[in-house]
């Protein structure tokens, strides 16, 4: 089969390439699947320069999540050849076979085609764990979304507003104010650059925000401090930015909020009937017409480069989907 191999750890891709390996061995709580899509998250890209909490033994094959039909299974498992299914595992996505344990899957809701399903497990099921599970979003409720031109962030925006709540949508960029306006259904979209506290106070109508989801960090983080209602929830997601930034204990004390970090997938497998329950959760609204994941682009496995250099020059609004 043809797989994105990472032989070595660096930042400019090269030691990456599409090689001929064998079909994985399942084992006995696993599934086989031939992919029909996989979609890339920024940490695959962190991974293939070693800078992500996760470091695979080299060489791996790269890729999170992925959607395909199931090709072998344990008899009794749930799942049966020629099953459409969708989930993922933490690599191994990014080739025509791969192997996923029978926990991590999901089947794909009626309607939904691969490429869409496969972009649907990681972002929505990030956002639903932030937001609803840790952050108890309810309708009414204001919410502050950085990043909102990613996967994550996008999968945030429109998780929030089908749940009732308001949205303010952020970007880092000029350039995808208008992008993200047209991508997204947000109530506002915003620069988060500088000083953006008396923007989000002012759309508020001085009330500021009961959930600041933030998978940015570094400065966008700093401001974000200055947005979080009392009572509220800073919900850390991630460090886009590339800085970890750091808080003064008496701000959230003073202020009267929490920092929250959020692992969706840690989460999930330390609490497995959660995990079950969000994918349930996602899959239901997905099925209804409700979540409906938006594509920058689907390229071949062949142009893999050109997704990863759109990821890592912050050019992509929403996901890019690689089919084999």
């Amino acid at each position: 089969m043809k797989a994105l191999v990472v032989r070595s750890l660096s930042p400019d891709l090269s030691g990456i390439e599409l090689a001929d390996l064998p079909i994985p061995p399942r084992g006995p709580d696993d599934v086989l699947i031939r992919v029909r899509a996989a979609s890339l998250n920024f940490p695959d890209l962190l991974m293939t320069r070693g800078e992500y909490q996760l470091k695979p033994d080299l060489p791996f094959t790269a890729g999170l999540e992925l959607a395909g039909e199931v090709v072998e299974a344990e008899p009794g498992c749930g799942f049966e050849p020629g099953d459409a299914v969708y989930g993922g595992n933490k690599t191994g996505a990014f080739a025509e076979y791969a192997v996923v344990p029978v926990r991590a899957l999901s089947p794909v809701p009626h309607g939904i085609g691969f490429p869409a399903v496969a972009a649907l497990g990681a972002a929505y099921g990030t956002a639903y764990t932030a937001l609803v599970e840790i952050g108890g979003l309810k309708a009414g409720q204001w919410v502050l979304v950085h990043g909102a031109s990613g996967g994550v962030g996008l999968a945030a925006v429109e998780l929030a507003k089908r749940l009732g709540a308001h949205v303010i949508a952020t970007t880092g960029s000029p350039d995808k104010l208008e992008r993200l306006r047209k991508a997204s259904d947000a109530d506002a979209v915003i620069l988060a650059d500088g000083r953006f506290r008396e923007g989000v106070a002012e759309l508020t109508g001085g009330k500021l925000c009961d959930l600041v989801y933030d998978p940015v960090g570094g400065d966008v983080f700093d401001e974000s401090t200055r947005c979080v209602a009392f009572g509220g929830k800073l919900l850390v997601v991630g460090f886009a930015g590339g800085r970890i930034a750091n808080i003064s204990t008496n701000i959230p004390l003073i202020k009267g909020f929490s920092v929250v970090g959020v692992r969706a997938g840690e989460y999930a497998r330390r609490f497995p009937e959660r995990g079950k329950a969000i994918r349930e959760a996602v899959a239901t609204l997905a099925a209804d017409g409700r979540l409906n994941p938006h594509i920058d682009r689907v390229l071949p496995f062949d142009r893999w480069r050109e997704a990863f250099e759109a990821m890592a020059a912050r050019g992509i609004v929403g996901k890019v989907v690689l089919e084999p």
